[in-house]
């Protein structure tokens, strides 16, 4: 269902994030973010002169390389355009992140390294999303390793991280019944989220 419809308006500011996860040839995985803001009218800008409708305001890149541990081994970032000629000068410091380990505590290790003068409010803000997307990206790979490795004793990563995955919910109950702490058990359903292909030479 949508949202419900708005009043009569016009549009003044648009941001755009994309990010996409891959599977490298190498065996790792790169998480990569694109964020573009523009605005639907003109103005004047101190370093950049006018600002065109339409133009970005803002354009970054963030790439981060990630293993099947979700550990960080490479961080990338460039800012193509920012308010401000010196803004690109911070996209460096995001190499900082490689040695970081995506998961609990990962926004505020990051922010240690890129956090305040020694970073840049957008692109440390595409950070959380970042790591969502590296999670889902690395799901079935990550989910297959652990059911080889027998993980039925293990409480899933994902229990009680939000309101679906209520250990006393109904996706637990049918998922991780062993976990399951609401009434009237059920019986085991498998459920997965697929596996990724392993050819990956048409990428």
């Amino acid at each position: 269902m949508p949202l419900s419809k708005p009043t009569g308006r016009a549009l003044l500011h648009e941001r755009d994030i994309t990010i996409r996860g891959y599977r490298r040839t190498d065996g790792r995985f790169d998480i990569e973010a694109h964020l573009v803001d523009t605005k639907t009218y003109s103005f004047p800008n101190q370093d950049r002169g006018e600002i065109p409708a339409g133009e970005p305001l803002h354009e970054m890149w963030v790439r981060l390389t990630v293993d099947e541990n979700l550990l960080i081994e490479a961080s990338e970032a460039v800012t193509e355009q920012g308010p401000y000629a010196i803004c690109p000068d911070a996209a460096p410091n995001f190499a900082r992140l490689a040695g970081l380990r995506i998961g609990r505590g990962f926004l505020k290790a990051a922010n240690e390294r890129v956090g305040g003068v020694a970073g840049c409010t957008h692109l440390r803000e595409l950070l959380q999303q970042l790591g969502t997307t590296a999670i889902q990206t690395l799901y079935a790979v990550r989910t297959q390793r652990e059911e080889a490795e027998d993980s039925a004793a293990r409480e899933p990563r994902m229990l009680n991280s939000c309101y679906a995955y209520a250990a006393n919910g109904p996706v637990v109950q049918r998922r991780w019944p062993n976990f399951y702490t609401g009434p009237d058990p059920l019986p085991v359903i498998a459920e997965t989220g697929g596996a990724p292909p392993t050819d990956i030479s048409h990428a």
